[in-house]
């Protein structure tokens, strides 16, 4: 069945939308090819690409023969050029802003990050404007473009995003990041912007580029500072009503749980009151014995090397968190849920814990898995955001360098 519309009006653009998606599958492209995924013409195919060359969003290959006794004109050759724009992915953190820009074919070409000055929630409205835009132009420097590159910019916040895109009121953070993201930062750039979650856009990443590709209905749980989910059913990502899903509240609900505390902040709070308590542990060691603050990479160094206070707090972690991965296993029944964020690599301990506690907790245990994406995950899923928006509009966007084309 053709995939083109029949409407005089919109038959031009639908004609070209339908050639870029199959060019953007990747590869190289014949008339033939693009016939036959789209129920066009070779006529209609032909000109299209032609089309698409003069706009900037195709190269036509040069033509080779195939040997001497190949007779009449080869096929004509053509590959979308992922080269014609440019997206930004920005993950803006409480205290730290990371800058991703890729290629439209998603290839990361520059990235940068930098920390909120001074007490990153103290922070003015001004410093935090400061500190976005100069990691965005460092990010920009390093892959070699100009402003004037950028088609898209999808941008993750650490609070609630409705469906359309809006920072949500009243919720915690939401004043910090309120910023104007979308109508004043970059103004005189005229770039599209688009906000959400940044524990959406790591459910974006996972199924784009990391374990969960393939996986319609999952859950990605960044779990450092505090715990959120972005949640994925049916292939399609919730928001709910007001962008609150997978905000997880009402874990001061569950039994054993009581908080949002993720990973990072129980290891931390719990080394050091191990230490306080005067425990016997080689977390001492590795803290040094001048101050009682530990860092949850001490506690996981602590617990690799078999020391029993630190096995004994991630055991406590694990199970947890296996209450909480319970709690969406019920209401959600995913097949994936996947520990993310900062402190995922060293998550990999928790597994056993909590692949032994879960069926126990709930009668629809998901399968859990650690991501392999590390700290750029948020940035990652918004270059995801930046590129769809781009597919989805390219033939009314304009290529690098190339003059606007009606």
């Amino acid at each position: 069945m053709s995939i083109t519309a029949n409407t005089p009006q919109v038959l031009r653009r639908t004609n070209l939308k339908a050639v870029l998606d199959v060019m953007r599958g990747g590869g190289t492209c014949t008339g033939s090819d693009l016939m036959e995924r789209t129920g066009l013409t070779r006529a209609t195919v032909i000109a299209v690409c032609d089309d698409l060359v003069r706009r900037g969003w195709v190269r036509e290959l040069v033509a080779e023969r195939n040997g001497a006794a190949q007779k009449g004109r080869p096929a004509r050759r053509f590959a979308f050029n992922e080269e014609a724009g440019c997206v930004l992915g920005l993950d803006l953190g409480v205290a730290t802003v990371t800058a991703q820009v890729a290629d439209l074919n998603g290839n990361v070409l520059g990235r940068a990050a930098q920390r909120i000055p001074g007490k990153a929630l103290e922070a003015t409205a001004a410093v935090r404007l400061e500190t976005i835009t100069s990691t965005v132009d460092r990010a920009l420097q390093e892959a070699g473009l100009p402003t004037t590159a950028v088609l898209a910019v999808g941008i993750g916040v650490a609070t609630v995003v409705d469906r359309h895109g809006n920072i949500a009121g009243g919720h915690q953070l939401s004043a910090m990041f309120d910023l104007g993201l979308q109508t004043e930062v970059w103004r005189d750039r005229a770039w599209p912007v688009l906000l959400e979650n940044d524990a959406n856009l790591a459910a974006l990443a996972e199924r784009w580029r990391g374990i969960a590709q393939g996986t319609d209905d999952l859950a990605v749980m960044l779990t450092g500072e505090r715990l959120g989910a972005g949640l994925i059913e049916s292939g399609r990502l919730l928001h709910g009503r007001n962008g609150g899903a997978g905000e997880v509240g009402t874990l001061q609900l569950v039994a054993g749980v009581g908080s949002r505390d993720g990973i990072a902040r129980l290891a931390r709070q719990w080394g050091t009151q191990a230490l306080a308590e005067g425990r016997q542990t080689l977390i001492r060691e590795l803290v040094g014995p001048e101050t009682n603050r530990v860092s949850a990479r001490f506690v996981f160094e602590a617990a690799a090397r078999e020391d029993a206070v630190a096995l004994e707090i991630l055991d406590r972690i694990a199970r947890r968190m296996a209450r909480v991965i319970a709690v969406l296993g019920t209401f959600l029944d995913p097949e994936l849920v996947v520990i993310a964020g900062a402190v995922a690599k060293s998550a990999v301990a928790l597994l056993p814990t909590i692949n032994q506690e879960l069926p126990a907790l709930t009668d629809t245990p998901p399968r859990v898995e650690v991501s392999q994406l590390g700290d750029g995950i948020v940035a990652t899923g918004a270059v995801r955001l930046a590129l769809d928006y781009v597919e989805e509009n390219m033939v009314s966007l304009t290529p690098l360098g190339q003059p606007a084309v009606t």
